[in-house]
């Protein structure tokens, strides 16, 4: 079982930003959140991740309600990694990376040795071994998002959901995190804008437009020129790699015609 989706809207101040969306991730793919800005990706993994309640329909885990599920036991099978995610305590990027444990941590503490083992492992994987001692606020900003990212996977989740997680990174980082994320044993669901990365990197695609979905399938069944003229109202040309079936988009610059994909 997963973390899922059924029929699920938001009213947020009296405006509706997830308007019915159904999510049914298979265990252990990799699902692209697309739209534009304000189409609804980041307030579904809001209700995803528990931090809010739907307005009418259901987020399930194990077939169980999420607003049911104990908190605690929540924590350990979810891990989120917001957009804007800082802290004002300067604190080391070990420590931070260490607050993903906290979900395993019982009334006596924890075990320290997985503890330990779990953050050395997050900080290995996401590049930041040499940085664990360096302090927060003299990192960049690709540098600390790495550290969330780390946070996260430090707490060991089935589910991970990224809110655009590869903002202020490096191209050779944004590569290197959403292969990370497809090789991980979990089932993500990650919110991006680059939809060349998101036909290379995911198992499927849920496109989202005024808070509504309005496609979901393989990348190469879902980003179509057609599609991409209507959700993002520019023009462009899709091919796909017969030997890998991923998509490959050029973006027509305004004023021209894409013709190649059509």
């Amino acid at each position: 079982m997963t973390l899922q989706t059924r029929e699920v809207t938001w009213n947020r101040g009296g405006r509706l930003v997830v308007d019915g969306v159904t999510l049914r991730p298979r265990q252990g793919e990799t699902i692209g959140l697309l739209g534009p800005n304000g189409s609804g990706k980041s307030s579904l993994i809001r209700l995803l991740s528990g931090a809010v309640k739907p307005s009418a329909g259901v987020v399930t885990l194990d077939d169980r309600s999420l607003t049911a599920v104990a908190r605690r036991e929540a924590a350990r099978a979810i891990a989120t990694v917001t957009q804007h995610a800082d802290t004002v305590v300067d604190i080391t990027v070990r420590d931070i990376v260490a607050l993903g444990r906290i979900p395993h941590r019982g009334v006596f503490g924890g075990d320290r040795r997985s503890d330990a083992a779990a953050v050395s492992d997050a900080l290995a994987r996401t590049g930041l071994a040499d940085k664990a001692a360096e302090l927060w606020h003299r990192l960049s900003g690709g540098e600390r998002q790495r550290v969330h990212i780390a946070r996260a996977l430090a707490q060991e989740p089935r589910e991970l959901l990224l809110d655009e997680p590869t903002n202020h990174l490096d191209i050779r980082y944004q590569l290197e995190l959403l292969q990370l994320i497809t090789e991980l044993p979990v089932t993500s669901v990650v919110a991006l804008h680059d939809l060349n990365l998101a036909g290379m990197y995911c198992d499927s695609l849920l496109v989202l437009k005024d808070g509504r979905a309005v496609a979901a399938g393989a990348p190469a069944e879902v980003l179509t020129p057609d599609l991409i003229a209507h959700v993002y109202e520019v023009d462009a040309a899709v091919a796909v790699d017969e030997g890998t079936g991923r998509p490959t988009i050029a973006f027509s610059p305004p004023g021209r015609r894409a013709s190649a994909g059509r």
